[in-house]
């Protein structure tokens, strides 16, 4: 009889640490994927980040040779051809929202580029979906070929490449 109860007292011992155990990992693991989430984001947004200097001088967008060999330059007529043509695009990024922000020199108001008002607009917007998530950018020289007594020359103005991506749910 004696040993009896101590066979039960040892199993029942055996099924309580076994227990304690499953539940000391399911804490671990229920702990460890608690930060999942924000990993992810994070991943995302040092992913836009780099894509962002990626996409500066890309040759989609890059100045490359046209306006001598610089660095974080946006050929702005390139970019409003590939504006009117974006569809081919749409998902090679993996953002959700490009745009081009000119800052100086200053304007007045501000005007959305098209066609029919390029280059005296201050916005282009190459990829625009209305996002809840975030956005990166960095300066950028935006030149263009203009003319002056019937002379051409580049002209570069200040601007910002914004690229903006959805936020995980």
């Amino acid at each position: 009889m004696k040993a009896q109860t101590k066979i039960q007292q040892t199993a029942f011992m055996l099924v309580a640490l076994t227990l304690f155990f499953v539940l000391v990992g399911m804490f671990v693991v229920g702990f460890k994927f608690a930060g999942l989430k924000e990993t992810v984001t994070d991943l995302d947004a040092e992913n836009v980040r780099l894509l962002v200097s990626k996409l500066a001088n890309s040759p989609e967008f890059s100045c490359e040779e046209s306006f001598g060999s610089k660095i974080y330059c946006i050929d702005a007529d390139k970019v409003m051809m590939l504006k009117e043509d974006i569809s081919s695009y749409e998902n090679f990024w993996g953002v959700a929202n490009i745009e081009i922000r000119k800052l100086y020199p200053e304007v007045s108001r501000e005007t959305i580029c098209t066609l029919a008002n390029y280059p005296e607009c201050n916005i282009i917007r190459i990829i625009s979906d209305e996002v809840v998530g975030f956005d990166t950018s960095v300066f950028i020289s935006l030149c263009r070929k203009d003319i002056k007594n019937n002379r051409f020359y580049d002209k570069c103005e200040i601007a910002k490449l914004l690229v903006s991506y959805e936020k995980i749910q």
